[in-house]
């Protein structure tokens, strides 16, 4: 299994780092999950468009699905032959994305396998195990499991004792820390997590590696690592654009 990153960037873009996005590859599968904003470009740094073999989202919000738009007009409208691509989301959290083109225009070009957090699926040489994890919108945490190998990735979450069980021994724990140390409006507590909590799931769980992702737009990547590393001791690092795990390489 191999994790390529696309972006990490909570809630909008910057000039160095796209949202959520991340590549995921087994035995020649490419599976693409969270195309947030900005990630289609860097996406096309790995591969073509057409190499995309399937896509798993793990909530409807824009920062992590509105480059779905932009893959799938390239797919649908650049002559170049692609079968449908297979989407896996939380049933309606792609509604809005798919909606912003006339259906006739892409409905060759996908096919959409919704699913309910919670459920067990397969996905080419992936299983995906998937957790209802906190946030304002239906979130799905989520596992795969391909070829002895495992990556655990919240999506978006507050705190829950579900995510210790996402991430049991995972091989690589990709966790949201949008905040340092704590949540600065209590209202959003519940739905939002912090680099600091991400790291005591990570001892709790005995992750083998921590990667902090969707942190806020200007936080200090250092200090957001600081924090993490204050709870737990293993492998830790900020999701940045670029970023590469592979299993085959511990």
């Amino acid at each position: 299994m191999r994790l390529t990153v696309l972006g990490g960037c909570g809630a909008w873009p910057t000039a160095r780092q796209a949202c959520s996005g991340y590549l995921i590859e087994h035995d020649g599968f490419r599976l693409l999950i969270d195309p947030g904003y900005a990630t289609f470009p860097r996406l096309l740094d790995h591969i073509t468009p057409d190499g995309v073999d399937a896509v798993l989202v793990s909530h409807g919000h824009p920062d992590h699905c509105a480059d779905l738009n932009p893959l799938l007009r390239a797919r649908a409208l650049s002559g170049i032959p692609a079968s449908p691509l297979a989407l896996h989301a939380p049933h309606g959290a792609l509604d809005a994305v798919l909606a912003l083109d006339k259906p006739s225009m892409l409905a060759s070009s996908y096919t959409l396998r919704p699913f309910w957090p919670g459920e067990r699926f397969g996905i080419g040489p992936f299983t995906a195990d998937t957790w209802h994890l906190p946030h304002f919108v239906p979130n799905a945490g989520l596992r795969l499991s391909a070829g002895g190998a495992s990556l655990a990735y919240t999506g978006d979450t507050g705190p829950s004792p579900d995510i210790s069980r996402l991430a049991d021994h995972a091989d690589v724990f990709l966790s949201e820390a949008t905040y340092l140390r704590t949540v600065p409006d209590p209202g959003d507590a519940p739905y939002l997590f912090t680099a600091h909590g991400a790291g005591m799931y990570a001892t709790r769980a005995g992750a083998g590696r921590l990667l902090l992702t969707h942190l806020w737009p200007g936080t200090d990547e250092n200090a957001a690592l600081e924090a993490a590393k204050e709870a737990y001791n293993g492998p830790a690092a900020v999701a940045l654009s670029g970023l590469v795990w592979d299993a085959a390489a511990l």
